[in-house]
């Protein structure tokens, strides 16, 4: 399974819990990342923030949420990308005396500029994450006598790979993202001020009023003034599609178009590449269940839950013992034996990286008494690693770079595998190719991920 990527939030408004209004976002948020989760706020004199790991709901508490006073906060949901992992590397980031606060979703396959730069001003960047070093670039500048603004437009060349970024003085909130627009980033309305996120499902529990995207390449600035914006770079868009196929919540609207119908058109696509003959359709949940519906409407055959999941269970930082280890998927996935046993079986799945889980999968369902399985997946193999912000492993590691899809069967023990195809999966979206980054897919990166590249196979 591909591990999630970051969550950010921001809000500012006159009147405003910010902090408050910024914890149910990244509540909303949750399942952008799980390691940690951080929120900073102003009351317009200084940055008070608090960060831990854990999930949000572990992280903060009445107590911490009523000190983070003020009209103004960001908050992140952090999944690790580069960098460190330790408590360190939570975000947001305060630098220049604690005057700015930063949170960053995406991954820069590349620093050479940034440390260069940084090197320049006799700042060390060992140790330091991507997010640090785009920060501390950005509070040097201001430190030297630019404006905010400025800083940010000073910089931004040398930001090399994707971001979605939010920035807070204790007088104002600035937006911006990478000329790609490879991470989603939103901006609504809120009892007129301004809410920004990393997804559309994140307004509606606080109340606001989705406004648009940021747009790729742009500057958004909030403060008392209001709202205002400017074009940095040329705008190339080019969002990762892997937010339709797997990371975006189903209530999410990306583009213009609805999580949830992508993913059910991707069943629809898939039942017309591969009608097969089954008793039962049944999704891995949860991304698969609007694809599993699809695919039932389309070929006449019944979904069932034939796959519990349990839905308490979120990253842990209990260690589980050996005989827990061996249990695998099953300590996420309980298969119901009554939807299961005696019948042939069409099982739906968003994606296989490693091909571990998915093994682990076939091989339940033959344990409670499948006839066949049908593998079938609602995206093309992923041959290549993702470089702006995916956790996803080196390519030697990914079955499909190394398999065919033969070969891949194989190894998972399934009675059928089958992907859709990538024009199958573009279809679905009734947007053109040129509006997506494949790169996972494809191997073609549309932002140079520069040295990082003579790690890749592309044969």
């Amino acid at each position: 399974m591909v591990n999630e990527k970051c969550g950010i939030f921001g809000v500012y408004g006159k009147g405003l819990h910010a902090s408050r209004l910024a914890f149910f976002g990244l509540f909303a948020l949750q399942h952008r990342g799980q390691e940690g989760s951080g929120i900073c706020s102003t009351l317009g004199k200084e940055l008070f923030i608090h960060k831990e790991r854990g999930l949000v709901s572990q992280v903060f508490n009445e107590e911490i949420i009523e000190s983070l006073s003020g009209h103004a906060a960001i908050g992140h949901n952090r999944y690790s990308t580069s960098g460190s992992k330790d408590l360190d590397c939570t975000q947001p980031i305060l630098v220049n005396n604690s005057t700015i606060a930063l949170v960053h979703n995406g991954n820069l396959p590349s620093v050479t500029l940034l440390e260069n730069f940084l090197k320049e001003r006799s700042i060390s960047t060992q140790g330091m994450s991507d997010s640090v070093m785009i920060a501390e670039a950005i509070g040097s500048l201001v430190g030297e006598g630019a404006e905010i603004e400025e800083a940010i437009s000073q910089i931004f060349s040398l930001i090399t790979g994707a971001f979605s970024i939010l920035v807070m003085t204790k007088d104002k909130i600035i937006a911006f993202r990478d000329h790609c627009g490879i991470r989603p980033l939103v901006v609504g309305s809120l009892n007129g001020g301004y809410v920004f996120s990393s997804e559309t499902c994140a307004l509606l529990p606080i109340g606001a009023k989705f406004l648009r995207d940021v747009l790729p390449g742009e500057m958004v600035v909030v403060d008392e003034g209001g709202i205002r914006s400017k074009q940095l770079a040329k705008g190339t868009p080019k969002l990762d599609i892997f937010e339709f196929v797997y990371f975006s919540r189903p209530d999410s609207h990306l583009l213009g178009k609805s999580v949830y119908s992508v993913r059910k058109n991707f069943g629809i696509e898939l039942a017309k590449e591969y009608l097969l003959e089954a008793d039962v359709v049944i999704p891995i949940p949860e991304t698969a269940i609007p694809v599993a519906i699809g695919y039932s409407e389309k070929s006449g055959i019944p979904m069932e839950m034939g796959i519990v999941k349990n839905r308490y269970i979120h990253r842990t930082f209990i260690e589980p013992e050996q005989h827990i280890r061996e249990q695998g998927v099953k300590v996420k996935l309980a298969p119901l034996k009554e939807v299961i046993d005696g019948k042939k079986v069409i099982v739906i799945d968003d994606s296989i990286v490693r091909g571990t889980t998915s093994k682990q999968i076939v091989e339940m369902l033959f344990g409670a008494g499948a006839k066949e399985v049908h593998f079938l997946i609602s995206s093309p193999p992923v041959k290549f690693p993702d470089f702006y912000g995916i956790d996803t492993p080196d390519q030697k590691e990914l079955l499909a770079s190394h398999k065919s899809v033969s070969e891949m069967n194989t190894y998972l023990g399934a009675t059928s595998l089958n992907f859709l195809s990538l024009e199958g999966m573009i279809k679905a979206t009734s947007l053109p190719e040129s509006s997506f980054c494949t790169s996972c897919f494809t191997g073609k990166y549309p932002i140079d991920i520069k040295e990082r590249g003579k790690e890749l196979d592309l044969d």
